[in-house]
């Protein structure tokens, strides 16, 4: 028997409705709680078009972590490791960083996601949900580390995985702490997260070694 045809795509206004409204469900209730019909109806969006693309909760939820992925790469643009160079990679980085800032402040769901997002990373039954985009954020900090360190602008007295670690183990926190406290910044605090951020990294990443040789008498 041949397959059922894929119906397609949502047009993009409903498609912002409906994702908007999984994120306050789903940051509001959990994905247990949540309830599809509630996400339905808060969306205007007829149940069968709905119930078409979506299988269930944990479908639309992995939907909304691919949508948060698309967003933020569209809208804050394209970034090209092998466009830096040891001149300008720490500041292209935190360039970028603003530009994330900028998109944040204009898309509140993104708070509210990330929160969710951490949530039920620390919850056992539904942490795996949040493995794939770890994946792919630990991919690209390798990549970058790797292109640092071709650089000279990296250390490279370890490991390309223990640093990668050091970096993702300094990353997360660094995300909770912002997503959790980003209503409670103002502006001005806001915009300082990637210098101090950025700054961090420098620190513990930084190739120090020609900085610290002593010039010859």
């Amino acid at each position: 028997m041949a397959d059922r045809m894929q119906p397609s795509p949502l047009p993009a206004e409903q498609q912002r409705a409906l994702f908007q409204a999984a994120a306050e469900e789903f940051a509001t209730n959990g994905i247990d709680a949540a309830s599809l019909d509630h996400i339905i109806a808060r969306a205007g969006i007829d149940a069968p078009a709905v119930q078409d693309r979506f299988s269930g909760k944990a479908d639309l939820f992995s939907a909304l972590v691919d949508r948060a992925l698309a967003v933020l790469f569209h809208q804050i643009g394209p970034f090209d490791l092998n466009a830096l160079t040891a001149e300008t990679f720490w500041s292209a980085i935190e360039e970028y960083y603003h530009r994330a800032i900028i998109l944040v402040d204009h898309n509140d769901w993104l708070v509210r996601f990330g929160r969710l997002f951490y949530h039920l990373r620390d919850t056992p039954r539904l942490g795996a949900a949040t493995t794939p985009l770890f994946d792919v954020t630990r991919h690209w900090t390798e990549a970058l580390i790797l292109r640092g360190q071709r650089l000279g602008v990296l250390r490279d007295d370890l490991p390309l995985e223990l640093l990668t670690d050091i970096a993702m183990g300094v990353l997360e926190p660094l995300d909770r702490w912002s997503v959790a406290h980003w209503t409670d910044l103002s502006e001005a605090q806001r915009q300082a997260l990637p210098e101090q951020h950025i700054g961090l990294f420098r620190r513990l990443l930084e190739d120090r070694s020609a900085k610290e040789t002593l010039p010859e008498d």
